[in-house]
């Protein structure tokens, strides 16, 4: 890659430099966090082709992507990611409600992910915001895992584990993951939109607007146009996805009304007090992460 691609510009962070002077400093920095390189970009500065004969192509076992309808007009989506041993990336969700693969070409990763629901709280030492638009980790990666690693662990829905090269890993929309090199490591990844995360997707680009990334600044309503593209192209599958929100919100609403109105079915059989109870289903919204 040096030979082939050393005087092409790629993102590392926040700075922009010639591959050639990047590999210099992977192989000489002692930084506790260091600089990693996620280029959104690659396959046009390498000039690659992404399909079953190219250089290479997405894994057909995540199924049918419905980010695809966009065209041209898809958000940033690809990413090449190369970084030393000890580079990673602090916690975070993919954007815009999508679900991701990763998939690693060279070296090795720890990843540590916890679902998202109202049912778990965020992962220890991660701090949210009431609209989640802000999301703080004062630690380092180093940091976090000296101090919250081993309770982390021990949480409800903790997943971890180590993906090498030739593995690749599904990332369910709306998961929270850290992610940490053990090795020198090249990984291309990919957030996808599969038919069983539609409707979350849709509903983050309706009603997070101020959240939504990745689009070109010429498109100021992506919302409207994923649901014209999905109207055109899928409209029986958008149709489902657009059923599911409408019963998601008519099931809150009946949770609502149940609490203002201080309604218990089974009081009701019984006397007539205007007590109320909680339930709580066995699954909570979003659990569903097959894609």
């Amino acid at each position: 890659m040096r030979k082939s691609y050393g005087n092409i510009i790629f993102r590392a962070e926040a700075v922009d430099w010639p591959f050639e002077a990047y590999l210099d400093y992977m192989d000489n920095t002692a930084d506790e966090s260091p600089l990693y390189l996620f280029d959104h970009q690659f396959v046009e500065k390498m000039n690659l082709v992404v399909d079953k004969n190219g250089d290479y192509c997405v894994p057909e076992c995540f199924g049918q992507d419905f980010l695809a309808s966009l065209g041209e007009n898809r958000p940033d989506s690809r990413w090449l990611i190369i970084g030393p041993e000890r580079s990673g990336s602090t916690f975070h969700k993919d954007p815009n409600a999508t679900s991701a693969w990763n998939a690693v070409i060279r070296g090795s990763k720890y990843w540590i992910m916890f679902p998202t629901s109202r049912a778990y709280p965020p992962p220890p030492g991660v701090y949210v915001s009431e609209d989640q638009s802000e999301v703080t980790s004062p630690l380092s990666i180093a940091e976090w895992l000296l101090e919250f690693h081993a309770e982390a662990r021990a949480t409800p829905g903790c997943i971890e584990g180590i993906c090498h090269a030739g593995e690749v890993l599904h990332v369910p929309s709306g998961w929270w993951h850290l992610v940490v090199n053990l090795s020198p490591s090249i990984a291309i990844t990919q957030n996808f939109v599969p038919q069983a995360h539609l409707a979350e997707v849709l509903a983050f680009l309706r009603d997070k607007p101020d959240q939504v990334s990745g689009f070109k600044k010429e498109i100021t309503d992506p919302y409207s146009l994923f649901m014209q593209k999905m109207t055109e192209q899928h409209p029986e599958i958008l149709q489902k996805a657009v059923q599911q929100l409408e019963r998601v919100k008519e099931g809150r609403k009946r949770k609502w009304d149940d609490l203002v109105n201080g309604h218990d079915k089974h009081e009701d059989l019984h006397d007539n007090s205007n007590g109320f109870s909680f339930g709580f289903g066995d699954a909570e919204e979003g659990e569903n992460d097959v894609p």
